[in-house]
């Protein structure tokens, strides 16, 4: 079964965004974040998968693998050509392995972005991460990072700007004081969690659109809590085992599952865009179209919304390591 994907056009920059995008982080081999590594044979199949596909939409970043996700993109793309026409390639600017976050690392990030892709522009450029900065005000301060994010714009270095990080704390000022297009929020909107939700009407009222990534949240959504007992990166608590089983049964009693239910949560909503789904085989990419397509009754989305779902913040523990 395939599906119509809906779009999305960004209001300020015009640009039309599809309902999936398929992420790149695990592609560029981070096992501290997902508990395996992937190597360039894995990596490439994948990306084949994802380039031959109906999803013309696929994000990265800088950091991502310390730049390993970039380069193996670039090399896909050099090894059948160049980017596919009406390919949507979105990335991020990072901070640098010191956490200097100010306009001129902003610079040399997308020139590094572009170089390892082996593009000469993209089509979305988001800040990555500010609330990991040494000092904030290198992202917001005249010469920062943001004000070089808007002239990267004006530069044609990319068609549309956005903000992508975690902490809501962080991102609504920022959303509040600055006209970017889109933004990424990751793990804090699920069938578990709710978190993004103020920020998300934040974003509507502001002619932001919101994309939706780590619906699955680390996978105990795809998988269950019994094979994958994880929660946003962490050990799942009992409690967030025993709703996630709760969900699980749900599903089984219309014969539905799990992940599409936790996919098609996202796709559905009234805030979201477009959701951000990470794949590391073939075999996922895959999976994730039929998820997408699934047939799932309106008698389970019923029972589902009737479960408790959290409103705080999944990742406040959370020790990140970059790479």
């Amino acid at each position: 079964m395939t599906i119509a994907l809906k779009t999305t056009t960004l209001a300020r920059s015009g640009h039309v965004i599809p309902a999936l995008c398929f992420g790149t982080s695990g592609l560029g081999s981070m096992p501290d974040t997902y508990g395996y590594a992937v190597d360039d044979a894995r990596a490439r199949s994948t990306l084949d998968a994802i380039l031959d596909g109906p999803v013309n939409f696929i994000d990265t970043s800088r950091n991502y693998g310390m730049g390993r996700s970039e380069q193996r993109i670039g090399e896909a793309l050099k090894a059948r050509g160049g980017l596919p026409k009406g390919f949507i390639v979105s990335t991020k600017l990072d901070r640098d392995a010191d956490n200097k976050f100010d306009g001129a690392q902003a610079r040399r990030s997308i020139e590094e972005s572009l170089k390892a892709l082996g593009i000469a522009s993209v089509d979305i450029l988001h800040l990555h991460d500010p609330e990991y900065a040494s000092d904030l005000s290198d992202v917001t301060k005249k010469g920062g990072a943001i004000e070089a994010l808007m002239k990267m714009k004006e530069e044609g270095l990319c068609r549309a700007v956005g903000l992508a990080a975690g902490r809501t704390d962080v991102m609504m000022p920022l959303l509040r004081d600055f006209d970017f297009d889109v933004l990424i929020s990751h793990n804090r909107y699920t069938l578990l969690n709710h978190h993004a939700v103020p920020m998300f009407e934040l974003a509507k009222a502001r002619n932001v659109a919101v994309i939706n990534a780590a619906p699955y949240a680390s996978g105990i959504l795809a998988k269950g809590a019994s094979k994958q007992p994880l929660y946003s990166y962490m050990p799942a608590s009992d409690d967030i085992k025993s709703r996630a089983n709760a969900i699980e049964a749900l599903c089984a009693k219309y014969a539905v599952p799990m992940g599409a239910a936790a996919l098609q949560f996202s796709l559905r909503s009234p805030h979201v865009a477009s959701t951000i789904i990470g794949v590391t085989s073939p075999e996922r990419v895959k999976q994730t179209m039929d998820w997408a397509a699934h047939t799932i009754p309106e008698v389970l989305w019923n029972d589902l919304a009737a479960l408790p779902v959290d409103m705080g913040d999944p990742e406040a523990t959370r020790v990140y390591k970059l790479g």
